[in-house]
This record gives structure tokens, sequence and C-alpha cells, in this order.
């Protein structure tokens, strides 16, 4: 029972790095320097946002309501059944997409969210995603997670509160577009492809897709107990679908 325990809290906690990145083509990104904890917020998003809308097109904001953004992490190791996958949501972040005129593969978007708002296994997300997420996790064992993870010694919350994705570059043409992004995560950045499915412009914005990070490029070590009798899986995979008006 102790040890069963133990595995709820270090494979819940190793989830919440999961944020948006493609690990086949993943690779650092050494220009510049990370921001720090206090800049590039939301307040920062919609004063940039608000100064493209008047350069012309459309500025879209996404809205958390009518959004989804789920994170699925793995267990892993020899005794990897007594420990449990785990899902996290996003339920409170800040997003734009800018439009311009005439030339939406030249547009813009942003997504901000913070650590401390995750949301950790919903009992209504497990249930819906059959076998592998039916077993039930307690409400102590997901506060003791969260404790942890957003701990001095693993995500530091604190000091890095923010997630943060920004389009660098977007290519194809509706429904399928291509966009190169930089994530941050935990004071990191890397930039990544990814593919998104893009539906209602030029009047609403359905954004939609799901792609893999992998902690080791973020500088998080999963998790691994007793030489890795329990442990956590290093992909992560995240599936989202954003909408906007």
């Amino acid at each position: 029972m102790i040890l069963k325990r133990l595995a709820i809290m270090l494979l819940g906690a190793a989830a919440a790095a999961a944020l948006l990145s493609c690990s086949a083509t993943l690779r650092p990104s050494h220009t510049g320097t990370a921001p720090t904890a206090t800049s590039g917020g939301p307040a920062d998003l919609e004063a940039i946002y608000s100064e493209l809308g008047r350069t012309g097109g459309k500025v879209f904001t996404l809205a958390p309501k009518d959004s989804v953004v789920r994170i699925y992490a793995f267990r892993a190791g020899r005794a990897a059944r007594l420990g449990h996958n785990h899902v996290l949501s996003a339920p409170q972040f800040t997003g734009f997409f800018h439009l311009p005129t005439g030339a939406a593969a030249n547009g813009r978007f942003d997504l901000v969210f913070r650590l401390d708002q995750l949301e950790i296994d919903n009992p209504a997300y497990r249930s819906a995603l059959g076998a592998a997420f039916s077993s039930v996790v307690s409400p102590e064992a997901i506060e003791s997670t969260r404790e942890h993870l957003l701990g001095e010694n693993y995500l530091q919350a604190d000091r890095f509160p923010f997630v943060r994705i920004q389009s660098l570059q977007i290519s194809g043409e509706a429904p399928k577009f291509a966009a190169k992004v930089r994530v941050e995560i935990h004071g990191q950045q890397r930039e990544m492809w990814i593919a998104l499915d893009v539906e209602g412009l030029p009047d609403r914005l359905s954004v939609s897709g799901s792609f893999v990070l992998r902690q080791t490029d973020f500088g998080v070590q999963p998790y691994s107990l007793l030489g890795g009798l329990l442990s956590v899986q290093d992909e992560v995979v995240l599936d989202f679908k954003l909408a906007g008006a």
C-alpha cells in the first residue's frame, strides 16, 4: 500500500511537464535570452495583439471555456501496475491569433498559461479515456502530486510560473497548416514544427492537433524509483482544440 501511494505521487508529478512539442523535430534554440518569470505574461500579449490589430487583419481571442487542452503521462517500470497513467488539463489560459488581411500563412499566435492553474486527474476526463485511465486517484494523492510538481525540486513554479508557446512561422493552406513554434517551459526554450487542423477562417477560428513532448528536452528528468522499479515515461502526449472569435 505504501509503495502504491508513492507511485501515485511520483507518476502524477512528471505529467506536469507536458506541453506542446514534437519530439521527432525538436531542437534546442539558443537565440536570445529566456524571458524572466515576470515577462511575457497575459498583459504583455494583450498589448502586442492590440498593436497587431491596428496594423490590419483580424485578431482572434482564444476562449478557454470553448477549448480543450489535455496532457497525458504514462507509467513505466517493472512495477508499473502499481502506479497510474495521468491526465492534466489547462482550464485557464490566455491566447491570441492574428490573421493579416489576405495572408493567413503569415499570421501569428501565442498561448500562455500558469503551472499552478493546471487541473490534475479530473475524474470525468479519466473515465472517458477507457481502461488505461480507469483507476481512481484519491484527492489526497492529487494534492500531494500538485505540491510536489510545483515545488523547488521539480518545476519551480514560483520562479517559472508560465508556459509560453509562440508561433515563428506558419505554412500551408486551410484546413492543414504547419507551424514553427517556440515553447518555453521551466526557463528553457525550444523550437519545433507542429501540424495544425484549422477551420472557420476568416470569421471564426478552430485549431486542433496532437503532439509529443520529451521531458528531458526541457531539462526535466522523468521520475524513477528503486532503480527503475517505478518510473514514468519520458514522452508525454498533448491533445488540444482551441476556439477563438
